[in-house]
């Protein structure tokens, strides 16, 4: 397999990152990443985990260990201490990649740390790193990344992406999008996850263009980066592209900029057809949507040039196989957009397995097809249109998947809470907002909503705290004690 990424091999001075004040052409990342390779691989690590903020240093972190052949673990600097400590004990690296002034919790403190410092990139790379740019050892098959993804039960699962997925799922994007060296990206996505790092970061570095990073959303960052600053391509989740549609009508130079983009696309969960109306009437352009997940990366797509589509994914991108399936596991052939059945995809972009989850691995797959759970319907023209989940326990919020089990598992931790589950509904803004029912121990004094949130917040993540909180005296159930979700939207007594 060649390497990931050809434009560093050659070097040259054409941009390849900007983060902010930090900027790398790719002859000082392939040194500056060149160089951090031959460091890891002088450590012996079998894996190291990446302190993953959105800086040029996750990149060139990242970055350095695909060339070390060395699976990257991306940590979301704002993990709550029981899921870093589940993260870490699964995963077992051997060291941390992190910015020389990044305070690292103490989870991560016993880990023999390598300062990245993009900032020192003067030494030319050496003969072993170039050697190790150029692609090293590393086979197709060899894991590149591990990222963890929250499943509707239980503690986070370790996906094993291989060389060849990211590869296959950046080629495949590359004919959809007619993604080229000459593109600019612009995105304000995290970095620990696929769609601000795949697709964000080494997606760009594959085609031999460049990305600019925004470090954290802002309207006026769209519009300077895409507009003066000659972006050509902005990703974002629904919650960014809600945003900048309420944003257009006082904004002329945002809607320049949009309107100059060569491709908007969103990702992550469902664009509201009212936001697509929005952008397209206002700049003339429409927002792309794909459909993909963690274990699969990069499914589907509606392809560059194609007419508006508000609430397609595409059809399946090339070297993906896709199929509908019925409950009782019979393949729905109808492209009518009604017949309704269960995404199943194979192909050469699927992950290689969950980290030491050898039974969740066996059951995700019907044979040799991955079951993602969403359910979609097929219309004429063979694009896929995602009209719910299989369960009801993922819930789509801000561009992020979140696993109800794990929310409920923190709340029952709240000496003030006897029973909890965890819902989502609709949000304008957030496409999901998590919702959770809760049974106080004292009905009389039950813990404050805000109280409740910030303790989910500091287990897990801030963007799995509940927005909502409602008080029960039960929780509904059947003669077998299971609870029934499908009757909680009218069983709140106060919210």
């Amino acid at each position: 397999m060649s390497t990931l990424f050809p434009a560093l091999v050659a070097g040259s001075d054409r941009p390849a990152l900007r983060f902010g004040a930090d900027a790398l052409t790719y002859g000082e990342l392939a040194s500056t990443a060149g160089n951090l390779a031959a460091r890891i691989e002088g450590t012996g690590a079998g894996r190291v985990a990446v302190w993953a903020t959105p800086t040029a240093r996750t990149a060139v972190a990242v970055v350095a260990a695909l060339l070390a052949g060395v699976p990257a673990v991306p940590l979301n600097p704002r993990t709550g201490e029981r899921e870093l400590a589940h993260i870490l004990t699964d995963s077992t690296p051997g060291v941390v990649l992190a910015g020389p002034d990044d305070e690292l919790p103490a989870g991560l403190t016993a880990l023999p740390r390598i300062a990245v410092d993009v900032t020192a990139r003067g030494a030319a790379v050496d003969g072993g790193a170039r050697g190790t740019a150029a692609g090293g050892s590393a086979g197709a098959e060899s894991p590149g990344l591990i990222v963890y993804t929250s499943g509707t039960t239980g503690p986070p699962k370790g996906v094993v992406l291989s060389r060849r997925a990211i590869a296959a799922s950046l080629d495949a994007l590359a004919d959809a999008w007619a993604w080229t060296a000459d593109d600019v990206l612009v995105h304000a996505l995290p970095l620990f996850h696929v769609h601000g790092l795949v697709l964000g970061v080494l997606g760009p570095l594959r085609r031999g263009g460049s990305v600019r990073h925004l470090g954290a959303f802002s309207v006026a960052g769209v519009a300077r980066e895409l507009g003066a600053g000659g972006g050509t391509m902005l990703f974002g989740v629904p919650t960014m592209y809600h945003r900048l549609a309420d944003a257009l009508a006082e904004d002329p130079a945002l809607v320049a900029a949009l309107a100059g983009a060569r491709l908007l696309v969103s990702g992550s969960a469902a664009l509201p057809v009212h936001d697509h109306e929005r952008i397209t009437a206002a700049t003339g352009r429409t927002v792309i949507e794909r459909y993909g997940m963690t274990e699969t990366l990069m499914n589907t797509s509606v392809r560059v040039g194609s007419p508006p589509r508000p609430g397609s994914v595409g059809p399946p991108l090339p070297g993906v196989e896709l199929r509908l399936v019925d409950e009782d596991g019979r393949r729905v052939e109808a492209y009518d957009g009604e017949s309704v059945g269960e995404i199943q995809v194979r192909g050469p972009n699927l992950f290689s397995g969950y980290l030491n989850r050898p039974d969740a691995t066996a059951a995700a797959f019907d044979g040799d097809w991955f079951r993602t759970g969403d359910m979609a319907v097929r219309e004429a023209d063979g694009g896929v249109r995602i009209v719910g989940r299989k369960a009801t326990d993922l819930i789509k919020s801000g561009g992020y998947k979140i696993g109800a089990g794990e929310i409920e598992n923190a709340l029952l931790d709240h000496p003030g809470i006897r029973e909890a589950a965890v819902t989502g509904e609709p949000d304008p803004d957030l496409g999901e907002r998590i919702v959770a029912w809760v049974v106080p121990a004292d009905a009389a004094d039950p813990p404050a909503a805000e109280e409740l949130a910030d303790h989910v917040a500091n287990l897990l993540a801030p963007h799995k705290r509940p927005r909502v909180v409602h008080y029960l005296a039960a929780l509904p159930r059947n003669d077998m004690g299971k609870l029934l979700k499908k009757a909680l939207p009218g069983a709140a007594l106060h919210g």
